[in-house]
């Protein structure tokens, strides 16, 4: 088992708790802030679901997307705009929120406002990022680049820990095959969890499918079986980008779950982690 990461809630009346046996870790949102009503949409059927399920969730939306494929594409509707947005997501439905950094002033900022820190996959190696993002004392979620084998996370980690921050998790999400598709190795799972962080399964990310005319495409139907399969190898949490309604989301529509979809889903993916939690008991 890994070493427990809690993040608590910002009532401080439960956390959510990577790398345990009982109540499973689930991040969940849409890849990036669009207004107000998606995102309350999507947190209250993350509070309904957490009522239900044993799970419990962190709440994700990017504030920025930094790395579109096209100078066209949405980025976000403004840093300040969109932070506020989460703040009020935070407070008004007690989720603790996880959102993407680029650059070390953004750690600081951002770190007022979230929980978590997330280290985009592109930027898995920038040491001056991950020392920032350490230094906050927020937890941080490395995700390892497409372009990394599971191995060398153990060197992304220390650039945080060398802060004294033992708060790190990190994220699979798929690796480059070829020049438009992305590839799972789920042995990386075990590789990484040999390094005593916890390790988190992106379902959505990794059925991608970048820089398909001008934009990253993806195979939502790919979802649910990589996700059972990553729960099968054993993670420590799993990440899911979500949507109320994936094809007219701004960014990355081809790859977000249905939010309509995801308490299913997880009633099936925790029948299978019950399964193999019993058998390695």
């Amino acid at each position: 088992m890994s070493e427990l990461v809690i993040i608590k809630s910002p009532s401080g009346n439960q956390s959510v708790t990577f790398g345990t046996n009982d109540r499973f870790a689930v991040i969940a949102g849409p890849c990036v802030v669009e207004n107000e009503r998606t995102l309350r949409t999507v947190a209250e059927k993350l509070v309904e679901i957490q009522s239900r399920l044993p799970v419990d969730f962190v709440f994700k939306s990017s504030y920025r997307k930094a790395n579109r494929t096209s100078p066209s594409s949405f980025t976000g509707i403004g840093d300040e705009a969109a932070i506020r947005l989460l703040e009020v997501i935070r407070n008004e439905y007690d989720l603790p929120i996880l959102t993407d950094i680029h650059s070390p002033s953004e750690a600081r900022s951002a770190a007022d406002v979230c929980d978590i820190l997330q280290i985009p996959a592109f930027l898995a190696r920038q040491t001056e990022l991950l020392i920032a993002a350490g230094k906050t004392r927020c937890a941080v979620n490395i995700k390892k680049g497409q372009f990394m084998a599971p191995h060398d996370m153990q060197f992304a980690l220390k650039k945080v820990s060398q802060t004294g921050n033992d708060r790190a998790l990190i994220t699979e999400r798929g690796t480059f095959f070829g020049y438009g598709d992305l590839v799972v190795d789920f042995r990386s799972l075990v590789t990484m969890r040999s390094f005593g962080a916890p390790v988190i399964y992106d379902a959505t990310h990794s059925v991608q499918r970048p820089s398909q005319n001008g934009a990253s495409g993806g195979d939502r139907r790919m979802i649910a079986p990589l996700a059972r399969a990553a729960m099968a190898v054993g993670v420590d949490g799993l990440f899911i980008e979500t949507h109320p309604n994936p094809a007219e989301a701004l960014s990355d529509k081809d790859s977000q779950l249905p939010l309509r979809e995801l308490e299913s889903l997880l009633e099936g993916l925790i029948r299978i982690r019950e399964s193999v939690v019993k058998e390695a008991s």
